[in-house]
């Protein structure tokens, strides 16, 4: 049998009546866009079921507005990470929004996504460079709940939202650089096969040597298991050994490039004038290196704030068509390049 009340009913009442969270609740009652049909009819047969035809003003989790954003970063927040969070803090601040902060090594083991929907005080999330998989994303998103990834480490679905640099255009641009320069026998030092940044950036080197009708030998190529510094000596270090060595080298990231020029200048090479060297990112590490590195600039902050308004939006329950935004990168030229020595 039916049953009736007054007319208003509490956010929670009907949560407990559709078997949903509060949060679920109030994003149907918001009229969010990212609510499955299904969730959003139980809700709905709850409220008709109940008989209420409004809310009470103030009920926990009615107002959008008053969540926090969960932000994960499964990383040491050191310079390229540490960029991006202090960008969306500062941002979430200016929004009136508070920061709930999982970070570092010890957030790569915790599994919270799943429990986030159900959590009244949160209204969204970011995630950066997450390590769930797409189907543990795709669930949260089926949820209704609000997020956006940061640089994803996979191809994201389509209608999650991310914000990412440019790293095709960026990888092709500095190739491109090398290629004028006369360089023809350029070694690689990837990142991780399985991100998709790795993916990408190899696709813009390839390019850029298409581009002059060269191909690239298999054995130029090294991956890294993780983008570090001393990744990055060791994958030079195989590079510099090969019987024909290369007379550049494009690395992943701003730290295997200092990784690089130490192997170089263990192997007696000189920078640029018999090998060069290139970064990814332009951290402030480039400007500190002896030569100082070419590298590519990643928006690093702009990413930040970029994802903070993409996330307001969906709070909000806006329309978002542009779902998967990049941002262009921009090749800084310095010391680390030069002309191609001549052949011996």
């Amino acid at each position: 049998m039916a049953r009736r009340s007054s007319g208003k009913v509490t956010v929670r009442a009907i949560a407990t009546e559709a078997g949903v969270s509060i949060a679920t609740v109030s994003r149907v009652m918001n009229g969010h866009e990212y609510v499955a049909p299904e969730t959003r009819a139980l809700v709905q047969e709850a409220l008709n079921r109940l008989g209420g035809t409004a809310l009470i003003p103030g009920t926990a989790s009615e107002d959008s507005s008053a969540g926090a954003v969960y932000v994960r970063c499964p990383y040491l927040l050191t310079d390229y990470f540490g960029m991006i969070v202090s960008s969306v803090a500062e941002t979430l601040d200016l929004h009136g929004r508070r920061l709930i902060l999982s970070a570092g090594d010890a957030a790569r083991e915790a599994s919270v996504i799943s429990g986030l929907p159900d959590d009244p005080d949160i209204a969204g999330a970011i995630f950066i460079v997450p390590s769930e998989s797409n189907e543990e994303l795709e669930e949260l998103r089926a949820q209704g709940f609000p997020f956006v990834v940061i640089d994803p480490r996979l191809q994201p679905p389509r209608d999650i939202a991310s914000v990412s640099a440019s790293h095709f255009a960026g990888a092709r641009n500095i190739t491109a650089h090398l290629v004028q320069l006369g360089h023809r026998r350029i070694g690689v030092i990837g990142g991780p096969q399985e991100w998709l940044a790795s993916e990408y950036r190899l696709a813009g080197h390839t390019s850029a040597l298409a581009d002059a009708g060269l191909l690239t030998s298999p054995e130029l190529i090294v991956r890294n298991r993780e983008p570090a510094t001393d990744w990055g000596y060791d994958s030079a270090c195989r590079l510099l050994d090969l019987p024909e060595r290369p007379t550049a080298i494009v690395a992943f990231n701003d730290k295997s490039a200092v990784g690089a020029l130490r192997a170089a200048f263990e192997h007696g090479l000189r920078v640029p004038e018999d090998i060069s060297v290139t970064g990814f990112d332009d951290l402030y590490l480039s400007l500190s290196t002896l030569p100082r590195l070419t590298t590519v600039r990643q928006p690093l902050e702009e990413m930040g704030r970029m994802a903070v308004s993409l996330l307001m939006r969906l709070i909000a329950g806006h329309a978002v068509e542009a779902l998967h935004i990049e941002l262009a990168t921009h090749l800084v030229i310095r010391d680390s390049t030069g002309p191609a020595p001549a052949p011996l």
